[in-house]
């Protein structure tokens, strides 16, 4: 594929695959949980989300390939593993797309009230228009991003310096809409958390289509940091602005926070101008989404471990036009049948699931690399704790649905990976005396990799005490 997007591409493609739909709503979502202290846990979810994306600048800097997630596991550990991993990030962006569609439809209600087939069919040709710009080539696609993503920004940086003029010329309203600043205490931090921290995903995307960048070694890190820092300021400001103009009692009752801000700072304009910019921030977060997504699922076609469909090459355009046509019927199925709640927390749990392999992959590509300074060696530690807190803050039924998403993996793993496994794997389950030798052995295959490796912590910790002792 062609070597087409530069730093400025990149830098746009993590910020329009992280900033989307979830500012424009999620700030209601979490004052009717949280009160004015959700600004704090939206600093806690930005710098989680930054640790893990750190990790994904690493092991792209080893592992500069195009896959993402998939490419590192792989690298480390086998072919098994990157799959799962890969598949869970799949999973995970499959998912969430549909949720932009709904969100597209939602906020074009509320300009413009549409009925409930009408609604339908702005879901289909959302989808269909971002699909069609992804199918006619990367650079296209990175056009249409480059310019959703400043077009995304404008608004949010128009509310922020309005807000912050406005808060300092009336101080009153600041402190009277913050206070209380922990109406109803912490007890639902944890779910809070969950909904915010898929504000910041994204990131990971950024690395996966890594063949198409030019210079990926280099321009993928910087672009991923620039990213973050950009993203965590918007955040925190444009919520800080939103809390401090809008009481919190009255942002929970409403889905479109932002535009209720914007009604208080400039009146009808504001809410015009908010508005108009969640339709463009849905629709670049999208883009951004079908961009990278598809390159994984290339990825893993071409090798081998799912269908070749999907690793087939426009003749003309050169994209992978098989996969942005499967998982574009595949969003606009669920944007009928789903609703957003469920749709993000079980997201989440798909994400944080192939973070966690990456973190455990990145700790064994230092290993190989001989990597020693301890800032690098504590990310992908820092990281893997993030991603355990995560796993447990979603629900049952997440965590039980989750758990069905990667056993399906693994028998699409044995449908489409190379006959030698199938053998092997036929093999392993025939042979009494193989079982026994491969268990004790455990060396890469399944979970014997993922145990030997935290073994391998776990005593080296132990020596490490021992001798400070």
């Amino acid at each position: 594929m062609k070597k087409a997007l530069s730093f400025f591409d990149v830098t746009n493609i993590t910020i329009g695959s992280i900033i989307g739909a979830d500012i424009y709503v999620a700030s209601a979502i979490s004052a009717g949980v949280l009160g004015p202290f959700s600004l704090v846990v939206w600093f806690i979810a930005g710098a989680m989300a930054t640790v893990l994306a750190l990790a994904f600048v690493l092991c792209s800097h080893y592992v500069p390939k195009v896959g993402g997630p998939f490419a590192y596991v792989s690298e480390a550990f086998n072919d098994f593993w990157g799959f799962i991993a890969g598949w869970s990030l799949w999973m995970a962006e499959l998912i969430a797309l549909p949720v932009f569609a709904i969100a597209f439809a939602n906020y074009l209600h509320y300009l413009i009230p549409l009925t409930p087939v009408q609604e339908v069919m702005v879901k289909a040709a959302f989808l269909l228009a971002l699909t069609a710009i992804n199918v006619v080539g990367v650079k296209a696609a990175g056009i249409a991003n480059d310019v959703l993503t400043i077009l995304k920004l404008s608004p949010l940086l128009l509310l922020v310096v309005v807000g912050l003029a406005f808060l300092a010329m009336h101080p009153d309203t600041l402190r009277q809409n913050y206070s209380p600043f922990i109406p109803f205490g912490v007890g639902q931090f944890h779910t809070s958390l969950v909904l915010i921290f898929w504000a910041y995903v994204g990131f990971e995307l950024t690395t996966i289509p890594a063949s198409e960048v030019r210079e990926p070694g280099r321009t993928i890190p910087r672009a991923i940091v620039t990213g973050m820092i950009i993203v965590t300021l918007f955040y925190i400001s444009t919520n800080f602005v939103v809390y401090g103009i809008v009481n919190w009692q009255e942002l929970s009752h409403t889905s479109v926070p932002l535009a209720l801000a914007g009604a208080a700072l400039l009146g009808s304009a504001g809410t015009l101008i908010m508005s108009i910019g969640a339709l463009i921030s849905v629709s670049g977060s999208d883009e951004s989404d079908m961009l990278a997504s598809a390159r994984l699922a290339y990825a893993m076609s071409v090798d081998g471990l799912l269908p070749k469909a999907l690793s087939r090459i426009h003749p003309r355009f050169k994209t992978p036009h098989n996969a942005l046509i499967i998982q574009g019927v595949a969003a606009f199925a669920l944007s009928i049948y789903s609703d957003i709640p469920k749709l993000i927390s079980f997201s989440v749990f798909n994400l944080a699931f192939a973070f966690l392999l990456t973190c455990l992959a990145l700790i064994v590509i230092q290993r190989r690399k001989g990597v020693t300074r301890m800032r690098q060696r504590a990310v992908p530690l820092v990281g893997i704790a993030i991603c355990i807190y995560l796993l447990y803050s979603t629900s049952v039924l997440d965590k039980l649905m989750g758990s069905a998403v990667l056993a399906s993996g693994a028998i699409v793993y044995v449908r489409f990976s190379p006959k030698v496994d199938i053998q092997d794997l036929k093999d392993f389950m025939a042979s009494e005396a193989q079982m026994l030798e491969r268990s004790m052995a455990r060396e890469g295959r399944f979970l014997g990799q993922f145990v030997r490796l935290l073994h391998r912590m776990y005593v080296k910790g132990a020596a490490n005490g021992k001798a400070k002792r």
